[in-house]
């Protein structure tokens, strides 16, 4: 179920966020919501890799190499 959120941005703030939801063809609030819910699945996406680069991240180096240089066989 969606939920609505309202929130205040100053004037400079909402042109920007106007000229750019009109480069896609949105009204501001579609737009600003879909940078919204990119911007929490990316955040989301991150804090994952982090927890498992920490949980995992040593055993994967052993076992695959450390970094872009490396030679995995």
């Amino acid at each position: 179920m969606a939920k609505e959120l309202r929130i205040q941005v100053d004037d400079e703030t909402y042109e920007q966020l106007a000229r750019l939801a009109a480069d896609g063809h949105v009204e501001p609030g579609q737009y600003a919501s879909q940078r919204l819910t990119a911007d929490l699945a990316r955040t989301r996406f991150l804090e994952g890799a982090k927890a498992f680069a920490d949980q995992h991240g040593q055993a994967f180096a052993e076992r695959f190499g450390h970094g872009a240089g490396s030679h995995a066989a």
